[in-house]
């Protein structure tokens, strides 16, 4: 464990891109000096560790999701009631909160639809489909010796599978990723108005383009998991999903959380491998020992989504400080993954971890992530074509700054040009 004794919480901001591009130390301090921390800038309380950040996911009684409607206009600022005026002057629809962000009843009742369109069997039957996109991709390169790890392989792969799901043909794919590219950069509270703007009219653009979609599947149902969603009714509601309650999950649980995240940890996981070969030995010694396990150290060590909220319903204390009922709490995942009350050597690649599953990557409780199985899946076919079709491979001499996305939420790689000898 580094020595964090001369650093305190306040010398460090998560909105400073140094501290988003390589966050664990703020952790670390964060973790045995303010494990419970309001931030001054924003107000959120930050919780970072393991067993605290447990408790907050799975109580909830005292602590719930927003789920208001982004037009409830009270207590909003000048420049974002400018922002929601974009989406009647470009004929855009007002997502609903989406899945993720509703409470019980409401979630359950929303939850059980989508975990029939999810269900286990359904996904499983996606495998041969992910191996052979991974296997396709990495032909399109594979003569080369080189590629930019993240634009040719990460983005991709997720981003095609999911559009498979949803039945987006293929080369709309490019169209759907600025989209959800805009989304991603708003969703991280980093931008300027003018930046802000441009973002959501590319929302926009996709909205319209998903609304085809819709009407298509509505008069033609078909065996995707979209045509599921549309058509499938709410017992409790009485209805199918409106086009702004589909707008919703298009972008945030669907295209964002189907593929935005997986990309993330693709990429840093053979970030992992170049920088740690006695891991990349050992993996390729026994794969069918130890891939699974190496999928789960990624995720739990670089966890795509690196913070989430989550509101406080009544007035709480944790670790002695008093949370007021309606603060702001920051779910630092990332911090709580490498929390060494949790975890034996938590900043090591470990493949012999006990229960490496055990992370709180994906959440837990209700709001547990219902892409969970597909994100590795994807993870692990991509990992495993390496394995398959790679003897070494190091990152490309003066080619790499290995810099991130600023963002609040989320962790990602903007490119990893890597070489590599093929088998």
């Amino acid at each position: 464990m580094s020595d964090t004794r001369e650093k305190t919480p306040e010398d460090f901001s998560f909105l400073d891109p140094a501290v988003q591009d390589c966050p664990y130390e703020a952790y670390q301090v964060l973790r045995d000096q303010a494990p419970v921390y309001q931030d001054p800038q924003t107000g959120q309380f930050v919780i970072t560790r393991f067993a605290d950040l447990r408790e907050v996911l799975l109580d909830t009684e005292n602590f719930g999701n927003g789920g208001t409607r982004p037009d409830a206009k009270q207590g909003l600022s000048e420049r974002q009631l400018r922002m929601l005026a974009v989406y009647e002057e470009k004929d855009g629809w007002l997502p609903e909160p989406t899945l993720a962000a509703r409470n019980d009843p409401n979630h359950r009742q929303m939850r059980n639809m989508f975990d029939k369109a999810f269900r286990p069997g359904k996904i499983k039957q996606l495998d041969p489909f992910v191996e052979s996109v991974a296997n396709r991709l990495f032909d399109a390169f594979a003569g080369d010796g080189h590629c930019d790890w993240v634009q040719q392989f990460a983005v991709p792969l997720p981003l095609i599978v999911i559009g498979h799901q949803m039945g987006v043909r293929e080369e709309d794919i490019w169209f759907i990723k600025r989209a959800t590219d805009a989304w991603v950069r708003r969703f991280g509270q980093m931008l300027s108005e003018e930046e802000e703007r441009e973002a959501l009219e590319a929302e926009i653009d996709a909205q319209h383009y998903f609304k085809k979609v819709f009407d298509r599947l509505r008069e033609e149902p078909d065996d995707t998991l979209l045509s599921d969603l549309v058509n499938s009714e709410i017992p409790e509601w009485g209805r199918t999903l409106t086009d702004g309650e589909l707008q919703a999950e298009m972008m945030s649980d669907t295209f964002v959380g189907g593929s935005e995240t997986s990309t993330n940890a693709i990429a840093e996981g053979v970030k992992i491998l170049i920088e740690q070969p006695a891991v990349w030995e050992q993996l390729k010694s026994d794969p069918d020992k130890y891939l699974r396990t190496f999928v789960e150290e990624v995720l739990r060590l670089e966890s795509p989504v690196q913070t989430l909220g989550r509101t406080a319903l009544k007035d709480i204390e944790i670790q002695g400080v008093k949370i007021p009922a309606g603060a702001s709490i920051a779910t630092r995942y990332a911090a709580a993954n490498r929390d060494e009350r949790r975890f034996e050597c938590p900043a090591d690649v470990d493949l012999e971890r006990k229960n490496p599953m055990a992370h709180l990557t994906f959440g837990a409780g209700i709001h547990y992530c219902l892409g969970a199985p597909l994100a590795r899946r994807e993870l692990y076919y991509s990992f495993k074509t390496l394995v398959d079709r790679v003897d070494e491979l190091w990152f490309a001499p003066g080619s790499n700054d290995f810099q991130h996305h600023p963002h609040m939420f989320l962790r990602a790689l903007k490119e990893l040009h890597i070489e590599f000898k093929a088998k």
